[in-house]
C-alpha cells in the first residue's frame, strides 16, 4: 500500500505530483511548439516557457528532440547564422503532425473530463 504521508506528517506528497504531470506533457508540448513553424532549440525552450510556463533545461530538451527525430516525428537541419554559430532547426514531419493532433485530441478529452471531476473541489456549481 502506498503511504501518502511525507516527512512532515501532513499527508501531502509535496510537489512531486506536479513535476510528474509536467514531465508527462513534455513530448506533447514540444510537438505543439513546432506546429506553426520551424524552430531551433532555444526557440523551443522560449516557446515552452512563454506559452505554457514549462521551464526545462537544455539537457532535457535535446535528448527528447533527438528521440522524436529518431521516431520520424521531426526533421532537422543545420542553418548558418549571419552572426554567431549555426543553429539546428526542427520541424514536424507528416507523422509528427498526426501525432501532435492525436495527442492534442486525447489531452483535450482527458482534461475536460478531469476538470468536471474537479469542479466540486474548486467550488464550481455543476449544471
Amino acid at each position: 500500500m502506498y503511504n501518502a504521508i511525507n516527512s512532515n506528517g501532513n499527508g501531502e506528497r509535496g510537489q512531486h505530483w506536479e513535476a510528474q504531470l509536467r514531465k508527462g506533457c513534455l513530448e506533447m508540448a514540444i510537438l505543439a511548439s513546432l506546429w506553426q513553424s520551424r524552430l531551433y532549440g532555444l526557440e523551443v525552450l522560449r516557446a515552452l516557457s512563454e506559452k505554457s510556463q514549462l521551464e526545462i533545461a537544455e539537457g532535457t530538451l535535446y535528448p527528447i528532440l533527438s528521440r522524436l527525430k529518431a521516431e520520424g516525428l521531426l526533421q532537422s537541419e543545420w542553418v548558418e547564422a549571419e552572426a554567431g554559430h549555426p543553429r539546428k532547426y526542427y520541424w514536424l514531419t507528416p507523422a509528427g503532425r498526426r501525432r501532435a493532433r492525436e495527442m492534442a485530441e486525447a489531452w483535450t478529452a482527458f482534461s475536460t473530463n478531469l476538470s468536471a471531476l474537479m469542479q466540486p473541489i474548486l467550488g464550481v456549481k455543476q449544471r
